[in-house]
């Protein structure tokens, strides 16, 4: 008998994700189909932390009776991987680098999606990963790759990411068994197969192959420019509702959706609006004492805490907030005038640098009490110091993202990602004030009176906000403290 040629697929998926199914349908269809199969799998966490890989091999044809079952690998071998199929994007970029992914060999299968992992959430400037480097390494290092939003469908058709990723090794043509086998291992699963199906049929068109064994271009299915920045207010108004309310969601949708270009053609001004956009929710909803207390309070983080604590149901938990608000604080939520008194009283009688420490157990009925009283003011927000202040410079800003941008797309995109300089809480939050205001004062507001050398002035303002982000302890303001710098009471234009 000849050699028995082996056909391997690397499946590489998050903690819980589904990737054990998707790897059982496939040993079921090779085993419907008369194949031999096995499939093997290294187990990781439910966590960003840490991926789940799961490989399985498959006979290319039937082993005819009396003969050995070929012999399997019980793990995959660099430059010897048939098809890798990820479920996020990141996760396709690990594979390339262990060497699984190769030109001469290997169809990659990968969402376009992303899922942050905690290093990307942690970075001080905008930490993540560049998506458009993946793109072009999977096209360059993949002998075929079939890029799609996996996240997209799966949340179009309620179903599950691996049902999803299914379809695309369907699709794609790398399956040597006909569509109708996959259908049949699906239902034979007996949980969520309309859904399931819909997903499955979804990704199977986008892969884009008609039929049985066909090879497919390398293809990449990206949304609409205008749907993508539409998604991305959808967000940020979500976001906001959940921090204030309706009427804030649709402050920010309408300014938002006003100020933006009609079209988006050109890909740098799509990117800068986009990041405005981005940027401009999430200043919107900046940390006070208020938000902390109504996130410290909601019932998804006690079950968080129980969880991550490994409670059981009869055991008790008992969690502790530790705070030390300053009277900068207490004054930022009080109404304008009174926080402007309370600081000038604090300033006179050199109580500025004051600070509390309190211990309150958010599981006791006392301080849960106490955290919903300041989670419920609320309403009050909006007439407060730090609301005023925040809104003041906000509108500046926004004012000349859309006097700027127009003129240079580049410095548009500075534009907008000066913000993330205003970062954190108490101390963190005062620096990224005072790093902020000092960048406006000596790269922005300079350009605003004078709009020469746009490109130039981009360039130096993107320096100044990695500089400031590199800074977190606030060395440079120290050093620049023969210029005083005071939030924002005026419109600094």
């Amino acid at each position: 008998m000849n050699h028995i040629q082996i056909q391997s697929v690397l499946i590489a998926a998050l903690g819980g994700e589904g990737g054990g199914v998707l790897a059982d349908w496939l040993v079921t269809c090779a085993r419907n189909f008369g194949l031999s199969v096995q499939a093997t799998s290294v187990p990781g966490v439910a966590q960003r932390t840490g991926a789940t890989s799961y490989y399985v091999e498959w006979s290319r044809q039937a082993v005819p009776a009396g003969h050995a079952a070929p012999n399997f690998a019980l793990s995959p071998v660099p430059a010897r991987v048939d098809v890798v199929i990820a479920s996020e994007s990141l996760e396709a970029a690990r594979m390339m680098e262990r060497g699984f992914v190769t030109p001469d060999r290997t169809c990659l299968i990968s969402s376009t999606s992303r899922v942050y992992t905690t290093v990307e959430k942690m970075h001080m400037e905008d930490g993540r990963f560049d998506d458009e480097r993946i793109r072009t390494l999977a096209k360059t290092l993949a002998r075929q790759s079939v890029l799609m939003d996996m996240d997209a469908l799966t949340q179009q058709h309620k179903t599950v990411v691996s049902a999803v990723m299914f379809g695309a090794l369907c699709g794609a043509g790398v399956l040597p068994w006909p569509v109708e086998i996959c259908e049949a291992s699906i239902e034979a699963s007996g949980k969520g197969v309309k859904a399931s199906l819909a997903g499955f049929h979804a990704a199977r068109n986008l892969a884009g192959a008609t039929g049985q064994g066909e090879a497919v271009k390398n293809i990449e299915v990206l949304a609409d420019g205008a749907a993508a920045f539409e998604a991305l207010v959808s967000l940020g108004a979500a976001r906001c509702q959940d921090y204030q309310d309706e009427k804030y969601a649709q402050a920010y949708r309408q300014r938002v959706m006003q100020a933006a270009p009609e079209s988006m053609a050109n890909a740098l001004v799509a990117k800068a609006w986009s990041e405005a956009a981005r940027h401009l929710a999430l200043w919107m909803c900046y940390e006070d004492v208020i938000r902390v207390a109504d996130l410290k309070t909601r019932p998804e983080r006690f079950e968080r805490v129980r969880n991550e604590a490994q409670a059981g149901a009869d055991e008790v938990v008992h969690v502790t907030e530790h705070f030390k608000p300053g009277v900068e604080e207490v004054a930022s939520v009080l109404p304008y005038a009174w926080g402007q008194k309370l600081l000038a009283w604090a300033v006179k009688h050199k109580k500025d640098k004051l600070h509390v420490g309190m211990h309150i157990r958010s599981t006791s009925l006392w301080g849960y009490l106490v955290l919903r009283f300041m989670a419920n003011m609320r309403p009050m927000r909006r007439s407060s110091l730090r609301f005023k202040q925040e809104h003041t410079a906000m509108d500046a800003w926004w004012s000349a993202l859309q006097a700027l941008t127009p003129k240079s797309a580049s410095m548009g995109l500075a534009l907008a990602g000066l913000p993330q300089v205003l970062k954190g809480y108490g101390e963190t939050q005062k620096r990224g004030h005072e790093n902020y205001e000092r960048i406006w004062n000596e790269c922005v507001a300079p350009v605003l009176d004078a709009p020469l050398q746009l490109e130039q002035a981009a360039d130096i303002l993107n320096q100044a906000v990695k500089a400031a982000l590199a800074d977190p302890e606030g060395h440079l303001n120290r050093a620049a403290k023969a210029h005083p710098i005071k939030w924002f009471d005026k419109v600094p234009v």
